[in-house]
């Protein structure tokens, strides 16, 4: 059986520690795409990376993490009944305010552009919006190379803009406005 001494348990805390910072991270991504239970995956994400913590890298782990995330996520769709919801990912824009980060306020036209935009340009959008990981970040929790997920990430906001530009607003302003000045 192998001893270890104080300073390699130290270290090894250490590490973890460094990873741990993420947890809030890792709730925020999991509840901006409709976890159930958004506490659990991070915590579970965070289990995981306890047992395989020689394979998250040093540099950053929030790539790593985010794929882990992903998955438990993937499992999580898998095992609940047909809710009509698309299996691999469909993000819950309509959830209650409370399971939308505070700071996040949609407008109704982009909510409804990224619902339709197809998952894997939503989810290149958000992990460069909302989850705030450079391209090179996003690319390894992609798992691509940064070069395909730049042009990934060029084509879905060609595409949410295209959206955005060919739908109605969702409140019109009518051509019809009193004048103020005249009354």
């Amino acid at each position: 059986m192998k001893r270890y001494h104080q300073n390699d348990r130290n270290a090894v805390e250490a590490r973890f520690a460094e990873i741990f910072a993420h947890l809030d991270f890792i709730s925020t991504y999991a509840r901006c795409r409709g976890a159930r239970d958004p506490d659990g995956i991070a915590a579970e994400a965070m289990a995981i990376a306890w047992r395989r913590l020689a394979e998250v890298p040093t540099a950053d782990a929030r790539p790593w993490l985010i794929v882990t995330a992903r998955n438990l996520l993937l499992a999580e769709r898998r095992s609940e009944p047909e809710t009509g919801r698309q299996p691999l990912g469909d993000i819950d824009l309509e959830a209650p305010a409370e399971q939308l980060p505070s700071e996040l306020d949609l407008d109704p036209d982009l909510a409804r552009g990224l619902r339709v935009l197809p998952e894997k340009d939503r989810e290149a959008l958000l992990l460069i919006a909302w989850d705030d990981l450079t391209p090179a970040l996003a690319a390894a929790s992609l798992g691509i190379s940064p070069t395909a997920f730049r042009v990934r990430l060029h084509r879905a906001r060609r595409r949410l803009s295209d959206l955005l530009t060919k739908q109605a607003p969702v409140n019109p302003v009518s051509a019809h406005q009193p004048n103020w000045r005249q009354t």
